[in-house]
């Protein structure tokens, strides 16, 4: 009996679509420039999602404050023009200037740490981690350049060593106690977040360029002790650890701040409240510009607008994966690996923070959250996320081609009037 096949209009396509979808994503991919793409389009609109919120979280706080509006977000302008110019520097520097730029690096933010224990430093939410240059404008948080420091000198130090690092020795000395001092100069100022953060990042780097179990297992044994001593040794801290493990407690004080935050995010609903509709922000969030931004964004955007910047988050964190383990060479691959566990932890430290996951850390989000300092030092992280883009293999090879292909030249032939009068 013959088999009916039905005509082709009727038949249903489903599988060849999808097999075709799968195949162009696997083309896309494949390309040589995805990575940068990838970091360039999640980057660009975390920053246009940040300058948008910083917007509506400040507008009420700075009105209050300054009497007018805009005034953080015009800031936040300015520092991201200089964040923006500086990565653009960073990305087209050569491979042996930014390695010498970390040497340079660490060394100024050793000396502006150091100068945060002076008359220079102020105290801003009780961490004395702040650089006054004579205006609010100039004032900086050296902390911040310190985990770019970080990131660029040890990849350097530990790509100049690649041939040793199973060699404890040359493993963690001289990378090791130079990075544990700028962690200790932020630690003892009393920004005990940003310290996780920094450790997190040297831990990390450790990680990826293969230490022994055994060495990671120490330091982490060192790290827990260490969080321990911090909040024993703080009574703030341990008000802030007790309002975690008991959200009802002290809702005038510790608790007023991460209450805030949930109200903000559990009244967002499913699509928000409308761009500038917060209510939290109208003075029961204090930080609702800064380390709490992202429930205000819950609050006007709603759950689907939180899953869009996580999705944009998560975009970051694949392509600078995707950058470390495509790079032949080991600054880069532990430069791209570094910058994207800077990104990563503190995204993951600052959403558990306004989710109560943790106790109040006073980590921004990062590219997102209001703060000269942050921005500029993350713009200029990402300026080395897309410089070792910049380097992988396949791109290296196609920009090579590029430089070699000969000049089309043009040759114009012009005809005297003499000879267009009289042919021959």
């Amino acid at each position: 009996m013959a088999t009916l096949t039905p005509p082709r209009s009727i038949r249903s396509d489903k599988p060849t679509s999808t097999r075709q979808v799968i195949n162009w994503l696997r083309v896309l991919l494949d390309r040589p420039l995805t990575s940068y793409h990838l970091v360039l389009g999640s980057v660009s609109l975390l920053l246009i999602v940040g300058v948008m919120m910083v917007l509506s979280a400040s507008s009420v706080n700075a009105y209050v404050t300054y009497g007018d509006s805009y005034f953080y977000v015009k800031r936040q302008v300015v520092f991201l023009v200089v964040g923006v110019i500086g990565a653009i520097v960073i990305m087209k520097l050569p491979s042996s200037a930014l390695r010498m730029l970390g040497w340079f690096g660490s060394g100024l933010a050793a000396v502006l740490l150091i100068l945060t224990y002076t008359p220079l430093g102020i105290t801003v939410n009780g961490n004395r981690n702040w650089l006054y240059l004579g205006s609010s404008l100039f004032a900086i948080q050296p902390a911040e350049f310190a985990k770019l420091a970080i990131v660029i000198w040890g990849a350097h130090i530990l790509a100049q060593k690649q041939r040793w690092l199973d060699r404890p020795s040359h493993l963690l000395i001289p990378f090791l106690p130079v990075t544990g001092l700028l962690i200790l100069l932020v630690l003892f100022q009393g920004d005990a977040g940003t310290a996780v953060v920094m450790a997190a990042i040297v831990a990390g780097m450790l990680w990826i360029v293969g230490a022994p179990m055994r060495v990671l297992g120490a330091l982490a044994g060192a790290g827990i002790a260490g969080v321990i001593a911090i909040f024993v040794s703080s009574p703030v801290r341990m008000r802030r650890l007790a309002a975690y493990m008991d959200p009802t407690a002290d809702l005038g004080g510790a608790n007023d701040q991460a209450n805030a935050g949930m109200f903000a995010i559990a009244s967002g609903g499913w699509w928000g409240v409308g761009l500038g509709a917060s209510r939290q922000k109208w003075g029961s969030l204090p930080e609702a510009h800064t380390d709490f931004i992202f429930a205000v964004l819950g609050e006007e955007f709603g759950l689907f607008g939180s899953l869009v910047v996580l999705a944009l988050i998560g975009v970051l964190g694949y392509a600078g994966i995707r950058i470390a383990t495509r790079s032949d060479d080991p600054f880069a691959r532990y430069a791209a690996g570094g910058v994207t566990i800077w990104f990563m932890v503190q995204a993951l430290i600052n959403l558990a923070v306004v989710l109560r996951l943790l106790p109040i850390a006073g980590v921004p989000l990062p590219l997102v959250s209001y703060g000269g300092s942050a921005l500029i030092a993350n713009l200029l992280a990402v300026g080395v996320l897309l410089a070792c883009a910049r380097r992988e293999p396949a791109v290296r090879k196609m920009l090579a081609k590029k430089s070699i292909r000969p000049k089309p030249r043009m040759t114009t032939v012009v005809g005297s009037r003499s000879s267009r009068k009289n042919p021959r």
